[in-house]
């Protein structure tokens, strides 16, 4: 499969990107669409993950810029976590630890075949600063190690005004719960 979008792919996904820009200004105050252009035009891989992002209901819009790495940062801003990447549990050895009723995917596989990130409870934390995310749904987050080791998974969600962190075997999965994404263009 091609990792490059055509050109007209390339020119419908920025222009759906730029709307989305344009429309959620408070997100990224300070940050110019015509720079974030010249840099998505010159990482063609970048703009296919975006468009992966897009393709499953993501919505990513941008929530930053990073001086050090001249980098933008873009998270999945969809009010719920995306459609197209629900009812996964966390990863490999979670979907191989499963004998019956396997779920397509694996959260941090599918994040790898996109080529981007699953978000940090950091990150998730800061996109909520940004808005009301996952007032229904939940989305899993990277989970530290120590926990993975011991079979779990974390994972968060937006209830009664407060942002919680929730934990559950690895190899769970619920049609409310998929994962929100990161890319840095």
């Amino acid at each position: 499969m091609s990792k490059v979008l055509t050109k007209q792919e390339t020119e419908e996904l920025l222009k759906v990107l730029k709307a989305r820009f344009e429309k959620n200004m408070d997100r990224h105050k300070g940050i110019e669409w015509a720079k974030v252009q010249e840099k998505l035009e010159a990482h063609p891989k970048k703009l296919w993950s975006l468009d992966e992002m897009e393709s499953t209901d993501g919505e990513p819009d941008v929530v930053g810029y990073d001086k050090k790495t001249d980098e933008y940062i873009f998270y999945d801003c969809s009010p719920e976590s995306p459609k197209g990447r629900r009812s996964l549990c966390y990863d490999r050895e979670a979907l191989n630890s499963r004998k019956e009723h396997k779920p397509a995917n694996s959260a941090v596989d599918m994040a790898d075949e996109m080529g981007i990130e699953i978000l940090t409870e950091e990150q998730y934390r800061e996109l909520q600063q940004l808005g009301e995310f996952d007032k229904k749904t939940s989305s899993w987050v990277q989970t530290p190690e120590k926990i993975r080791k011991l079979g779990g998974a974390v994972f968060c969600d937006n209830r009664f005004g407060t942002i919680f962190l929730y934990c559950n075997g690895a190899e769970s999965y619920y049609a409310a719960r998929g994962f929100r994404g990161m890319l840095r263009v």
